[in-house]
């Protein structure tokens, strides 16, 4: 894609983000998405089969963005528990500051169709292998225990940091998420730890 093709598309993606936060998924129209982006309706097919073709190349990219941000993160730190504060620390505070994809990452995905939720699935499916990866790094360190059930855990722990967002959103955002991190991550290096 060309650089001029690259930023319509995101100019697109972005467009979306802020319809579907504002309406929801279902009541977001192509054509206020095509409005909101600042193209005619019929060009946003030029990127995009459909409506769901949007969304989950919305995932996809805010996703792919997020975990590139662990990945780069995480190559930084020393131990699996730094590791995992670092995961948690960049969920929480890139959807804090990006309340619109917290509102279609938290709410909008639930309500949606099972064949839409099992491809965007399939993006978060490497997020998922991040947590699993660090985990794993834990045990071989002898810091988290040996006997580990590390399928579950990452479950558990991506799982937990879904929860925190979900209930920040539907609390109204009372309080900042990034006031979460200690607590949460404290919580699960203490289930952890050999």
């Amino acid at each position: 894609m060309t650089s001029r093709k690259k930023e319509k598309y995101h100019f697109i993606l972005d467009a979306a983000l802020k319809v579907i936060a504002e309406n929801g998924y279902h009541n977001a129209q192509v054509s206020r998405i095509a409005k909101e982006a600042g193209v005619a309706d019929g060009t946003i097919y030029l990127y995009f089969k459909n409506k769901e073709d949007i969304l989950i190349s919305l995932f996809r990219d805010r996703l792919g963005d997020l975990v590139q941000l662990f990945h780069d993160s995480i190559q930084e730190t020393d131990s699996a528990d730094e590791a995992l504060r670092k995961i948690c620390e960049i969920h929480f505070t890139q959807l804090e500051t990006n309340v619109n994809l917290a509102y279609v990452t938290q709410i909008e995905l639930r309500q949606s169709s099972i064949e839409l939720r099992k491809a965007i699935g399939e993006v978060v499916k490497t997020y998922i292998e991040l947590i699993e990866k660090v985990l794993r790094q834990g045990i071989d360190a002898g810091l988290f225990h040996a006997d580990l059930d590390v399928k579950l855990t990452r479950l558990l722990v991506f799982g937990a940091m879904d929860e925190v967002v979900t209930s920040w959103l539907i609390s109204g955002r009372k309080y900042t998420l990034a006031s979460q991190v200690d607590k949460t991550v404290d919580f699960f290096i203490r289930g952890l730890k050999a």
